[in-house]
Parts: C-alpha cells; structure tokens; sequence
C-alpha cells in the first residue's frame, strides 16, 4: 500500500480525514480531482449506501467535501488534544446535515414496504452532508476517547484502535516502517561497536 492510495476501514469520518496523509512536501489531498473522489467514493460505496446514485463527481463537488473535511479534522485535533472544538467548525458540519436532509423514501418492492434513504440536491452537497452526519455519530460515540494519531515518524493518519496496544495507523504502511527502522538501528549500531 503507497501513502498515496487512501487509508480505508476506519470510521467512515476518519477515512475522510486520512485522505489527507503527510508526503515529503507536506500534506497531499488524494480527494484533489473529481476522479479521485470518484475513486474513494467507491472504496466507501458499502458505507455511503448508494448516496451518490449513479452520478459521478463534478469539480463543483470537490469543495463540498473539502470543507466537511477540514471541519472534521478540527474537531478531531481538538478532542486528541482534550480542548473544547471550535462552535465555527460543529456549526459548520450541523449546517452541511441541514443542507441535504436524509428522508427516508417509501416504497413497494412487490412484496413489502421498503425504505431507502434519500437525499436531494447536488452530489457535493448530499456526500458533504452524509460525511457530516458520520462525523456526528463518530464525536458522539464513547469510542471517541480511544482516538490516536499513528505513532510512525511524519503520519499524520487518525484511528481507532481495537487493541489498547495499536501504535500504528496500518499494520502494512507504518508498522512495517517502524519495524524495517528499528531492524536497520539495531544491526546499524552492532556494526558500529564491531569497528
């Protein structure tokens, strides 16, 4: 896995965050284009439940998201650091909620009454508002106190750990780098002492 594909399998509001990872010129946004959103929308299409219907991605989609993420993303560094969040940032994400209300659609299958969740208005502005409200469940959950940031030298991925002892944001991209580091000091430093 390449820092430039996106982290997914965290909560559907920290993978948003994580499509945010540190490169070596700082951070790099892997949501920069339509195609790209495009992209991880379908990493995510088990969790986003057919919100984006068949439409794909406008350039006028982008900001949208773009501005749930950075509010997101205030609010996390806010509870890592056990500060209040900014009220601009949770009024923003209540706001992006109230821009595409979900309601749930009925209808008749033949058989039964079912009920899908629908959502109007432009693709930016009804992802914005389902990124928000997986942002709302996420502050709101007790886990929320569990949140880390990777302990890997230069990441800046969130996540939430299912064993007390996880340091890092991904098993195959930082903790191989740790170990692979470690392994080099170690053999770097008997080498030395033979010299």
């Amino acid at each position: 896995m390449s820092d430039s594909e996106p982290l997914t399998g965290e909560h559907l509001a920290l993978d948003l965050v994580n499509t945010r990872p540190a490169g070596g010129d700082g951070r790099i946004d892997l949501l920069d284009t339509p195609q790209r959103l495009a992209a991880w929308l379908a990493l995510e299409s088990d969790r986003l439940h057919g919100e984006t219907g068949d439409s794909a991605p406008a350039e006028s989609d982008l900001a949208p998201v773009h501005v749930v993420r950075a509010h997101v993303e205030a609010v996390l560094d806010a509870l890592l650091r056990g500060a209040k969040p900014s009220e601009a940032a949770l009024r923003a994400l209540t706001d992006a909620q109230r821009a595409a209300p979900a309601v749930r659609e009925l209808a008749w299958d033949g058989s039964a009454v079912t009920a899908v969740v629908r959502r109007s208005g432009p693709l930016g502005v009804r992802l914005a508002a389902r990124l928000a409200e997986a942002a709302t469940d996420l502050f709101t959950d007790p886990a929320i106190g569990r949140l880390k940031r990777c302990e890997a030298d230069g990441c800046v991925m969130l996540f939430l750990p299912a064993h007390p002892r996880r340091r890092w944001c991904s098993a195959s991209r930082c903790g191989n780098r740790a170990r692979v580091a470690r392994y080099y000091q170690r053999h770097k430093q008997t080498a030395d002492r033979k010299r």
